[in-house]
């Protein structure tokens, strides 16, 4: 009874395949090979001219030199001899400007009785070369806005005024008796007006200590 039942069981199981062939599993996350990594070098890809050969490993390729690949020199400058028949240009040389200023240290007033005037204005002026060329007849005058008769000490030269050097004079205007009196100084050069300076009020000499000492005394600016 046994047999019989397997030999049942097997011919229901061969009824139920109707497959000529049996369906075979797919396989999941196939892997696609890939290709095999290409080996980078460290050393530099050198190009070659167009007629070099391949470079051989450990060896120096030393290229000759042929018309093609001839270095050009550089073209130089040539200096040409002047014909005899042609005379150079003359050279300008420029030359020093001169160069001067004026001060004005104070003023003060007398009487001149000596030239028969009244009230005069006395101003004390330090001219000073700050050039580089020497000031030959060297000259100051003095001007003012009251102005009467013409002093003959209004203006006041030296023979030369060298580079870097200074001198003081006095000058003297015929000037209104008690009046503010404004003045004008010019520095001349060879009768060539150098500076003019203008003073509204001319302060006291006596406030920075009293008239120089040393007027027409020429000597090294201070």
């Amino acid at each position: 009874m046994k047999k019989i039942f397997l030999l049942f069981a097997l011919l229901f199981l061969n009824a139920c395949d109707t497959f000529e062939v049996s369906p075979q599993p797919f396989p999941a996350n196939p892997l696609i090979p890939s290709r095999t990594p290409g080996i980078v070098s460290a050393t530099p890809i050198i190009l070659l001219p167009p007629t070099a050969q391949p470079l051989t490993p450990g060896v120096t390729e030393i290229v000759p030199v042929t018309s093609t690949n001839t270095e050009v020199p550089s073209p130089t400058s040539t200096q040409t001899s002047v014909p005899p028949s042609e005379t150079p240009s003359p050279t300008l040389t420029s030359t020093a400007a001169p160069s001067i200023s004026v001060d004005i240290l104070g003023c003060d007033t007398s009487i001149d009785i000596t030239h028969g005037m009244g009230e005069v204005t006395n101003a004390y002026v330090t001219l000073k070369n700050t050039g580089a060329v020497d000031l030959p007849n060297t000259c100051a005058l003095l001007r003012a806005i009251d102005e009467g008769r013409e002093h003959p000490d209004k203006q006041v030269c030296v023979d030369n005024l060298p580079a870097q050097n200074q001198v003081t004079l006095k000058l003297t205007v015929d000037s209104a008796y008690k009046q503010n009196t404004v003045i004008q100084v010019d520095a001349t050069s060879n009768e060539m007006i150098l500076l003019r300076v203008d003073k509204p009020s001319c302060t006291d000499i006596s406030i920075f200590g009293g008239a120089p000492k040393d007027l027409g005394i020429v000597k090294p600016i201070q």
